[in-house]
């Protein structure tokens, strides 16, 4: 693929710990370094109105229509401000989540339903979908004991294991629905060796 002319849509998944937000920088530097131009953005956020949707959103007790609700009008103005815009001028667009992340944590996390989550998603994102989708699994005990010594933990953060179980079978679910999308990282490892993975997955689909 030529990320110059076409643009290229790659998207970080994991639950809460995994590890994966140390390594979008490490891609983005590697992917400018062959002259690729890069969006960094995030979800919830990537733009004024989404940013201070994440907040509700991570911080305010709401039901979890409520919640979806939010999410999706979040990604709604980030896809129209950012993504698109940046993957018409043919950039490379890192996102720090998307949608799989609903799916994983509003439907398996907060056992919501998948068929509204699907509805929101075709509405929103009118077939917008990653071109690749790094996923970082890592076992929740474990992602848990990395949490406990990180920052202050959002209401998200600070679910028990087994909320954190069922996100990872949401990722899973989502992984064996869309396998040429995925790339499943083994995120038990060294920061170094998860990240010669994350490049050598890029240079498997010629990006690098």
């Amino acid at each position: 693929m030529n990320v110059q002319t076409s643009g290229l849509f790659i998207s970080f998944e994991g639950i809460d710990g995994a590890g994966k937000s140390t390594h979008i920088t490490g891609l983005s530097e590697a992917l400018s370094a062959k002259g690729c131009k890069v969006t960094l953005t995030r979800e919830p956020g990537g733009t004024v109105l989404a940013e201070k949707l994440r907040t509700l959103i991570l911080n305010d007790a709401m039901d979890v229509l409520t919640e979806s609700l939010l999410v999706f009008a979040a990604r709604r103005d980030h896809v129209a401000c950012v993504i698109r815009p940046a993957l018409a001028r043919g950039e490379v667009v890192l996102c720090d989540r998307f949608t799989d992340a609903t799916f994983a944590y509003q439907g398996a996390g907060r056992s919501f339903d998948l068929q509204t989550l699907t509805t929101l998603e075709s509405w929103v994102q009118l077939g917008l979908q990653p071109d690749l989708t790094y996923w970082f699994d890592l076992a929740p005990a474990l992602a848990a004991e990395r949490l406990s010594q990180a920052r202050v933990p959002d209401k998200f953060e600070s679910q028990p294991v087994a909320f954190f179980e069922a996100v990872r079978s949401g990722y899973a679910a989502r992984a064996e629905a869309d396998p040429k999308r995925f790339a499943r990282i083994e995120a038990n490892q060294s920061i170094e060796q998860v990240f010669a993975d994350v490049i050598a997955v890029a240079k498997a689909r010629g990006y690098l």
